[in-house]
């Protein structure tokens, strides 16, 4: 296998064998590509896709590249979730103790974040002790026992989309459909799931601002997954502003413990967590309708069993018993604390969801590099949902940053990617559809 053919055929439009694919992801996951050899494979797809049996062999491919989970030992329904990524998009952290508290395993294979999106993984690295690669063993462990592991990949699953995953997202290459679909789906196939629901994102703050582009990738997404023979459906969201009120990783983990505390009831996060949840139960078998899958899932955030769940996930995996209850004690604050006010006074009627995410990065709360550290401390919180009536003045967003002169260019930045009308805007549903 020479690797600059297989790029140069892909370059030039060519279909490539599933036997060329494999060879190439043979040689990435043993480490004998140079990372321009990457970069320049994942360029040529991203300009000239991939038709379904390209992207089918790149799945099996990376999926085959290391170990595949088997999970005989436990008698409830195998299940996970995977978002192709947006900003204050936390859905994962409280939607795994959710379903696990109604009866499902989740082992969720997470990732860092992408491009402006943010990542799990880097969240839950907010949490001191949190072990986001533990070995096999504590691995399964954790799933029987607490129901619920979200940890990120290890060298033994799918080991090529790990390095590909980096590359790409230093490289303009994450938004193309079937590294997404291939990169998604290999660590699911991996992880030995029976059901899947996926959330494609749609709008400026996601990698498909275009609704049929979306609709697209989740298409690619079902047909491949249900082909490998995981029950697979789609969930199409809005990502035209961030989903949560906070953007970053210590304050979104402070979110989602609001969140399981019953402290975050009737806001859009709210809306999708609860379509999730019903989903994943309804396609696992576990509530017949979308209906009883919601009261299930209320009814354990109410009676606090899915923070139970947390929070015995959180401690096996190396984090802190008290977490929920002293969470001052545990995440880490920024020096800088700086509110936004409104420009002027009306309706908040539209922002820039992809701006806000680029502002994370920008305080040092994401990655321009591969290797780069992150500040876990920075990031918004507070930040005021579309449709919010404002008077000038008034804080529309708090900015955690390490020091002044960050806050400051980071307020400025927030404050301009808000439009400001006069009359009440008009807001599309949170969820747009399903496939």
């Amino acid at each position: 296998m020479i690797p600059q053919e297989i790029i140069r055929r892909k370059r030039d439009g060519e279909e490539l064998a599933a036997a060329d694919i494999v060879s190439f992801i043979e040689a990435l996951a043993a480490g004998r590509l140079s990372e321009g050899q990457i970069g320049a494979f994942a360029m040529a797809v991203w300009f000239k896709g991939m038709s379904r049996a390209e992207t089918v062999a790149l799945t099996l491919a990376m999926a085959d590249s290391g170990d595949r989970l088997e999970w005989a030992d436990i008698d409830r329904p195998i299940a996970d979730k995977h978002s192709t990524g947006g900003v204050g998009d936390n859905v994962s952290l409280m939607l795994a103790p959710i379903v696990a508290a109604c009866g499902l395993a989740v082992p969720m294979i997470s990732g860092r974040g992408l491009g402006h999106t943010g990542g799990t993984l880097d969240k839950l690295e907010s949490i001191p002790g949190y072990t986001i690669t533990p070995d096999a063993a504590l691995f399964r462990k954790v799933v029987k026992e607490a129901g619920c592991a979200i940890i990120g990949q290890t060298g033994a699953l799918a080991p090529a989309d790990g390095r590909l995953y980096a590359v790409r997202d230093v490289t303009a290459t994450v938004d193309s459909i079937p590294l997404i679909t291939a990169s998604i789906l290999s660590k699911k196939l991996a992880a030995g799931l029976q059901t899947l629901v996926l959330d494609v994102k749609v709008g400026n703050g996601a990698f498909m601002p275009d609704r049929d582009q979306a609709e697209i990738l989740a298409r690619s997404l079902v047909e491949v997954a249900n082909g490998a023979g995981v029950k697979t459906s789609a969930l199409i969201t809005d990502m035209n502003e961030p989903l949560a009120d906070s953007a970053g990783n210590a304050v979104e983990m402070r979110n989602c413990l609001d969140f399981l505390a019953g402290r975050k009831k009737d806001t859009r996060l709210d809306t999708v967590v609860l379509a999730f949840a019903a989903e994943m139960l309804v396609k696992s078998g576990v509530a017949a309708s979308s209906d009883e899958g919601e009261r299930m899932a209320r009814q354990v955030l109410s009676s606090g069993k899915a923070a139970e769940v947390f929070a015995r996930m959180v401690s096996m995996l190396g984090g802190p018993s008290d977490l929920i209850e002293n969470p001052d004690r545990y995440l880490a604050k920024a020096p800088v604390e700086k509110p936004v006010p409104a420009a002027r006074s009306g309706w908040l009627a539209a922002c820039d969801a992809r701006g806000i995410g680029v502002g994370v990065i920008d305080l040092g709360g994401g990655r321009r590099h591969p290797a780069d550290r992150i500040d876990h401390r920075v990031g918004f919180s507070e930040l005021l949902p579309l449709g919010s009536r404002v008077n000038a003045g008034d804080p529309i967003a708090l900015v955690h940053a390490a020091d002044e002169a960050a806050a400051e260019r980071a307020a400025a930045a927030l404050a301009a990617h808000y439009r400001i009308a006069e009359e009440k805007p008009q807001l599309a549903p949170v969820i747009a559809g399903l496939v």
